[in-house]
């Protein structure tokens, strides 16, 4: 690829997601710790896990790992785990949490689209809700290729390509309730960057006031292309979830019924074959 709608390279924008996720660094860190990324601890983490083949005793490799959460989990199960991301506040506060509660993590700064390790040196690898912001796609899914050993795996979760367009907007009920989503520019092409500010709606007003707006860069791929990019650099497709929360989590949440209308992230598993 060799610029953008917006005339910039794969490399400007890169530097761009980078500095816009160290900016967010501090804020997501603090509030996503306080219990208010509802998505990912109520259902699309929980998918993710409940999918997830055994990795005990396995050499994983978290990219893109943020404040670290994710990660943990994984070494808990018993995972060896290695994880980086562009970002050094996240990185910051990933370390400090080892420290305080060892698991035997290894945490660095680096890019998912330059890898510091050598070839075939993992068993598997996640990501959990990066993919997405990720300029260079395409390096970033063959570095994933290259570090793991053959027979390895690869699971990740993004936001879903057919709901994150650039042309969407809520129908609501009498009483306000979300009940279906328009969706409309989804064949806009690949490699088209939108940019959203936004911040957690579970987290209180004073809260918010707090903190500035997370600024995310999203570069778009239609489900097509996103499995189209994965066979293309060697990957067999194994698995596939859509998040979703269930039942017991709607009585005690509501508030995430609107989970139930559309699916709001995509899980996908494919492995290296042997």
């Amino acid at each position: 690829m060799s610029g953008t709608p917006e005339g910039r390279t794969p490399e400007e924008l890169h530097a761009e997601s980078v500095r816009a996720w160290e900016r967010n660094a501090e804020a997501w860190t603090k509030l996503s710790r306080a219990g208010y990324d509802r998505c990912r601890d109520l259902f699309n983490t929980p998918t993710f896990m409940r999918i997830l083949p055994e990795v005990r005793g396995l050499r994983g490799l978290d990219i893109g790992c943020g404040e670290g959460h994710n990660t943990r989990l994984l070494a808990r199960r018993g995972a060896l785990m290695t994880a980086l991301d562009a970002a050094p506040t996240f990185i910051r506060h990933a370390a400090e949490a080892e420290r305080s509660e060892p698991l035997g993590i290894g945490y660095q700064v680096a890019s998912a689209t330059a890898l510091p390790h050598a070839d075939a040196c993992f068993d598997f690898a996640t990501s959990f809700m990066c993919l997405q912001d990720v300029a260079d796609q395409d390096s970033a899914v063959a570095e994933a290729f290259r570090v793991l050993r053959p027979g390895g795996f690869l699971q990740f979760s993004i936001t879903h390509p057919c709901f994150q367009t650039s042309k969407w907007g809520w129908l609501k009920d009498e009483a306000g309730r979300r009940t279906a989503l328009t969706v409309g520019d989804y064949f806009s092409g690949d490699g088209q960057v939108t940019v959203d500010e936004w911040c957690f709606g579970a987290a209180p007003e004073e809260l918010r006031a707090r903190f500035p707006k997370f600024r995310v860069l999203y570069f778009k791929r239609t489900l097509g292309s996103w499995l189209n990019l994965l066979l293309a650099k060697g990957f067999v497709l194994e698995e596939f979830a859509e998040p979703t929360p269930d039942d017991a989590t709607l009585r005690e949440h509501p508030e995430e019924a609107d989970a139930r209308e559309i699916a709001y992230f995509l899980i996908v598993r494919v492995r290296k074959p042997r």
